[in-house]
């Protein structure tokens, strides 16, 4: 492993964005860099560390009240920290900031028209057909980053394009090694 600085980027945008699909590449270069990383989403935060908890405000706000405090340890312990969560608050996110060392914030951004073409689960049209309550972006507000550290818009550009984007601006700040 190689001496880096902890930081914690962290993914917002909604459902099907492309937040954990950029998260999991990231992963995997920064791991064949080299650098302590560990990823961190809903689909598996939910599975243990916050099964307990619904989708209301009061439960999104507390996921990522927990969540927060794991990437606290982790980033002041010189891991990277890759989060990919709707985290649909404005508020909530520069609670984050605050609470984390290294916060970087990437707004994963994509036309609604497109999540819902992505959503191999179907939650889109479940939310809409009143099966699922408070999904982000139906039923529930996303208040988009007013100005996030990176924009990416994947429906503008390929994975591996947003993934080279976000390599270099770690690199260019010494976050992560540059390569040759």
């Amino acid at each position: 492993m190689i001496e880096h600085p902890g930081f914690v980027l962290w993914f917002t945008g909604l459902s099907g964005a492309g937040k954990t699909t950029l998260a999991k590449a990231i992963e995997a270069e920064l791991q064949q860099r080299g650098v302590r990383v560990e990823r961190l989403d809903g689909d598996t935060v939910r599975q243990s560390l916050t099964r307990d908890l619904g989708f209301s405000k009061e439960d999104r706000d507390k996921n990522i009240e927990r969540v927060t405090f794991v990437a606290k340890l982790l980033s002041r312990n010189q891991v990277a920290v890759l989060a990919a969560f709707i985290s649909p608050y404005r508020e909530t996110r520069a609670m984050i900031r605050r609470e984390t060392t290294n916060y970087i914030e990437v707004f994963v951004d994509a036309p609604m028209t497109v999540c819902e073409a992505r959503d191999t689960k179907g939650l889109y049209a479940k939310a809409r057909a009143g099966e699922i309550p408070n999904f982000t972006g139906v039923n529930d507000p996303y208040e988009a980053p007013e100005n996030p550290d990176l924009h990416i818009c994947t429906d503008l550009e390929s994975a591996e394009q947003s993934v080279a984007t976000l390599l270099r601006w770690l690199e260019t700040r010494g976050l992560i090694p540059v390569t040759p």
